[in-house]
């Protein structure tokens, strides 16, 4: 045998070998092929099964549509319809399940909290305060959703969009008359029924448990804020557990324990402008027990009204109107007013 002989073998056995191993990883190419195929044909049905479920999203009637001047009612058709009214006009990415599913939520929820097509269905006062506090949340970066603004760009409002907003809103507050006769009025009459009144014996209880705490007045004061639609100055009060949480910035979230108290007057002003507190209005808490409250976002909700602490809410399910009113400050651990530094 020559020299060359044992080379030629050597160079066949490695050829007979790769032949091998090439005929396997064909086959391993082949099966892992076919897995692939067969899960992404699941996948298909699957993705195709669930574009025929979940919830429906109807346009109801339009009872009487919002009305404003035409460059407000621009801004607020462009930005707030497909979320606040029997109007939504869905794209077609928002068609597609499962992020349709998420879609028809925001705009069930965004129609309970306000829907611009049934406006007749509120009292002027109440027309007032849902702008106002509409207002409020899109100046504090809570509406539009981000999510849904990042994939809906002509729901973003501008900065001159919302100078005009805050323009229009402005022009429909409740403006002070120095003097009003009719607010001090109220406060001497509230003030004789108020003396006249017997002591509470049982402290007055909301639909969902939560009695009155006339402690509130012993409170440290913790923020304040001005209704300029329904012409109303409030203050908040917080309890020892709340004003603790404020001094070492420990508010997102509150502690368990945390109470917040706003109580609301009218505004009565002087000749010379000055403000001072008028007939009582309510008083409102916000109770933070992440466990008890669950259901509710880790916050009780109870409101009294005038003197006599009547509670608000005909049904226990009063307290879902709160959590939609604070849902969109979720980011903030649901709490609107911006605690007053120590």
């Amino acid at each position: 045998m020559d020299a060359a002989g044992p080379f030629c073998l050597i160079i066949t056995d490695l050829t007979v070998d790769l032949t091998s191993t090439n005929r396997k990883v064909m086959k391993l190419n082949i099966a892992t092929k076919r897995r692939l195929a067969g899960m992404i044909a699941i996948l298909t049905v699957v993705f195709a099964g669930i574009q025929f479920t979940g919830p429906s999203l109807e346009n109801p009637a339009v009872t009487r549509d919002f009305q404003a001047p035409p460059a407000v009612k621009e801004i607020v058709r462009r930005a707030c319809y497909d979320c606040h009214s029997n109007e939504t006009s869905l794209r077609w990415y928002d068609k597609v399940a499962p992020a349709y599913w998420r879609v028809a939520e925001h705009v069930r929820q965004g129609r309970k909290g306000l829907n611009f097509s049934t406006w007749d269905s509120l009292a002027p006062a109440d027309q007032k305060a849902k702008l106002w506090e509409s207002l409020n949340q899109i100046v504090a970066g809570a509406m539009p959703l981000s999510d849904y603004e990042f994939v809906h760009p002509s729901a973003r409002l501008s900065g001159s969009d919302i100078t005009v907003l805050k323009k229009y809103i402005l022009s429909l507050r409740v403006s002070n008359i120095p003097g009003d006769t009719a607010k001090i009025s109220a406060l001497t009459r509230q003030t004789r029924q108020v003396k006249e009144m017997k002591a509470l014996v049982d402290l007055p209880k909301a639909l969902n448990g939560i009695s009155y705490i006339p402690d509130y007045k012993n409170w440290e004061a913790v923020s304040s804020t001005e209704r300029y639609d329904n012409g109303t100055m409030r203050i908040i009060f917080g309890n020892d557990v709340a004003v603790k949480a404020i001094q070492e910035k420990h508010t997102n979230p509150w502690p368990n324990g945390a109470i917040l108290a706003k109580v609301a007057w009218d505004e009565v002003e002087d000749q010379y402008g000055n403000i001072s507190t008028g007939a009582f209005k309510q008083v409102e808490y916000m109770i933070k027990d992440d466990k008890k409250y669950a259901s509710t976002k880790g916050w009780g909700f109870a409101r009294f009204k005038t003197p006599a602490m009547v509670p608000y809410g005909k049904t226990e399910t009063f307290t879902t109107e709160c959590v939609n009113c604070h849902q969109p400050m979720s980011a903030n651990d649901y709490v609107f007013t911006t605690p007053i530094k120590h």
